[in-house]
């Protein structure tokens, strides 16, 4: 599948709404919004769930933004936007609320929508990718994304697993589907979760090179060292037992994330508290000694 990036001619309206889950970080949620009106395709409804007031700021003035509340959560906030989806939406699309699109975005995933009727969900192509490090500002996201050629990649990967800083649905394809709030937090592998309910329902997920962005990887609001590290071993096993992780995947995953807490726990990067994780992937795994598949636990330690 070839999706040209920027006929804007073939594409017929859709009802499009984006949706934000945020906690704490109303001015990166603000900023987040001033670069998304740069879109090409405007979202008809653009939905931030938030756990209070305080989270959103100026925003819940904002004309163009519709806010809910729920208790915190990253799978219980989504959950919160897909109860409030308008009827009729087409396709929703989830951003972190540090992430920043590519102008064409949201113009890119609806054609490729139009194009195939048989896909279920589009993960974007992040060109830098801020978790990973110390983190982005807003000035290099934007320079990153100025200076790359969307055009240069027009590729798509097959049966890709959501990211869930940036993907969009088929609304008809999730139909009655929700976000496991068992995966509580941060919710840790939640995104994978649902996409592979979504495949097992026979949804077409595809990553596509032309839908560009950055993830700035902010710091602020994320959960402790602790409860993430208890997340990355329980959160795996659990999502085996209930069929939505294979056992190679299981294996990769927990050694992957174990072994990088274990090697620079002796000299852990000043933003990742690696001597936390790796306590918490040790409360995780006696919890599984004891036969307790618990993940939720997370949010109490």
């Amino acid at each position: 599948m070839s999706i040209r990036p920027f006929d804007t001619a073939a594409i017929d309206p859709a009802r499009v709404c984006v949706g934000i889950a945020t906690r704490g970080r109303p001015d990166q949620l603000a900023a987040m919004l001033d670069n998304l009106a740069r879109q090409t395709l405007k979202p008809q409804t653009i939905i931030v769930c938030c756990t209070g007031p305080e989270d959103v700021g100026a925003v819940a003035a904002r004309g163009d933004v519709t806010v809910v509340y729920e208790q915190p959560g990253l799978a219980r906030q989504r959950n919160g936007i897909l109860r409030a989806l308008p009827d009729g939406t087409d396709w929703i699309v989830f951003f972190d609320d540090d992430f920043y699109p590519d102008p064409r975005w949201i113009e890119t995933v609806s054609r490729a929508f139009r194009a195939e009727p048989g896909l279920a969900c589009i993960t974007g192509h992040v060109l830098a990718d801020g978790i990973l490090g110390p983190g982005l500002t807003r000035e290099e996201a934007l320079a990153c994304i100025a200076a790359h050629d969307p055009a240069t990649d027009d590729w798509v990967i097959e049966g890709y697993s959501p990211y869930g800083c940036n993907m969009a649905f088929r609304c008809e394809t999730i139909a009655g589907l929700r976000f496991d709030e068992r995966l509580v937090l941060y919710g840790w592998l939640e995104d994978r979760d649902f996409g592979t309910r979504v495949e097992q329902r026979g949804g077409r997920l595809i990553k596509l090179g032309t839908a560009t962005g950055v993830h700035l990887g902010v710091k602020g609001g994320r959960v402790s060292g602790r409860k993430l590290g208890y997340s990355q071993v329980m959160n795996p096993v659990y999502m085996h037992r209930k069929s939505t992780m294979t056992t190679a995947q299981l294996i990769r995953q927990i050694i992957r994330n174990v072994a990088a807490n274990l090697v620079k726990s002796a000299r852990p990067e000043p933003y990742v508290d690696r001597r936390g994780r790796l306590v918490g992937n040790l409360i995780a795994a006696l919890d599984l000694l004891r036969l307790r598949l618990t993940p939720e636990r997370a949010a109490s330690l």
